[in-house]
Formats: structure tokens, C-alpha cells, sequence
């Protein structure tokens, strides 16, 4: 029997997780931006500034970018590093990775970019001192699998960054829950023209682990310790491991 996973509030076989979530993102790369932008009323930015000014990256360090899609994070590490240092623009949706390079190159950014499985990802053991994925993790298929390869590439001493949506505070779930099934498809309808694919993205937060689930996974990746930091009443978490 075929192993099956969660598509948002759907089971599906684990073989087909990767190309049905790789048809959501290819259908929403254009809009991604703009639905960003309204989705969370703006603050979609201030949880990656952050991510970014809490990182502790510095001048000349090397900096992983993993599920970059449309570059924000990216763009902020490459702001910190520096000339001397290197970040990495990486994404398994060539769609999303297209649009991100591109803003990447309108900024004055050339920065390298790699269509890239962060279950298999092609860098060395111990290469970056920070790796980053924003509202990427909860669309993979083995997440485990995925943590494990983050702390392979990072150098001992070296730091993840996750920032994704969680566990809101529980007097806030009856307002959260009916903004999430019922405004967010009605957008996506309405601006980019795909309610469905805002309907699992809404699915797949709630299949989602929650903070403390995820910081027990990031320790049994291999990091040495992991906390976490909410944000807007829990709605979004970053959470941080630190490879020793």
C-alpha cells in the first residue's frame, strides 16, 4: 500500500503531494504579491522584517533561502551580507522561482538561484551559516526529511529560520477560522481568479504542527535547541534552530 499525506483537509498519496501542490503555485506566482498584500493586510512584511533584523545574520555570511518564491527574504539577506557574502535564492516551483529572480534583477540584484527539493538539497554539509524558509514548510511533503537536510548544510554553530503560519490564540480561532474559509477563497476568486488554490492554502495551515510540535521536530532533526517567537496572537510563528 502506497503511502498517503494531507493536501490541505485531503489524503492523497505521498508520490502525488509534490505535483499538486507545485499546480497551486504555478496557478498563483503572478497574483502571489499582491494576494500577500491583502491576505494579511500588509503584515506579511513586518513578520519578515523580523525575521530578518532578529537573525543575527552579518556582513559576509552565507545565507540560504529555501522556498524563496518571490524573493522578500532573499532581497533583506542580501542587504545584510554584503558584497562578501552569498545568499542562495532556492524554490521547488519553477514559477515562483521565475518571478523571484526577476525582482531580484529589477532591484539591481544578481543574486544565484536553483530550482531546488528541500528534501534533497544540492549544497555540502556545513556550508551556510543561516537557512531560511518562510511559509514554505507546512507545503512539504516530508517535513522531517526536509529540517534534517536544513541542519545538514549549516555549519556548526549556524541557525534556521522558520517562519510559518501556526496556532493562533484560541479566543481568536472563531473569527481566524471564518476569515480563512470564507474571505480568503472569495480573494482568490476575485484578484486571482482561483478560489481553490487559497481554499487548500487556508486547508494546509491547519494541517500545519503546532509551535511546540515543530520545535520538538527541529530537535529530532539534530538542532542542539529550538525555540520560537509568535507573532499576531500566534497566527504566525518563527521558530529558530541552532545546529551545534
Amino acid at each position: 500500500m502506497e503511502k498517503t499525506t494531507h493536501f490541505g483537509f485531503k489524503t492523497v498519496a505521498e508520490s502525488d503531494k509534490a505535483q499538486k501542490v507545485a499546480e497551486v503555485f504555478h496557478s498563483v506566482a503572478q497574483k502571489y504579491d499582491v494576494m500577500n498584500d491583502l491576505m494579511s493586510a500588509g503584515l506579511h512584511r513586518v513578520w519578515k522584517h523580523f525575521t530578518l533584523t532578529t537573525s543575527g545574520v552579518r556582513r559576509g555570511d552565507r545565507v540560504l533561502d529555501i522556498a524563496g518564491g518571490t524573493g522578500d527574504l532573499a532581497r533583506g539577506w542580501a542587504q545584510r551580507v554584503g558584497r562578501d557574502g552569498e545568499v542562495w535564492l532556492t524554490d521547488i516551483n519553477s514559477s515562483m522561482l521565475t518571478v523571484g529572480r526577476d525582482r531580484l534583477l529589477d532591484a539591481g540584484m544578481i543574486l544565484p538561484v536553483a530550482l531546488a527539493d528541500a528534501e534533497k538539497l544540492p549544497f555540502p554539509d556545513n556550508y551556510f551559516d543561516c537557512v531560511s524558509v518562510a511559509f514554505g514548510l507546512r507545503n512539504m511533503t516530508h517535513k522531517e526529511a526536509a529540517l534534517a537536510e536544513m541542519c545538514r548544510v549549516l555549519k556548526p554553530g549556524g541557525k534556521l529560520l522558520v517562519l510559518e503560519f501556526s496556532k493562533v490564540w484560541k479566543p481568536l480561532s472563531p473569527l481566524y477560522d471564518l476569515y480563512s474559509f470564507k474571505a480568503l477563497p472569495l480573494m482568490g476568486k476575485l484578484v486571482a481568479d482561483d478560489a481553490d488554490s487559497y481554499r487548500y492554502l487556508a486547508e494546509s495551515i491547519r494541517m500545519h504542527p503546532d509551535q511546540e510540535t515543530l520545535r520538538r521536530m527541529m530537535l529530532d532533526a539534530g538542532f542542539g535547541k529550538a525555540d520560537f517567537h509568535n507573532l499576531t496572537g500566534g497566527v504566525v510563528a518563527l521558530h529558530k534552530g541552532y545546529k551545534f
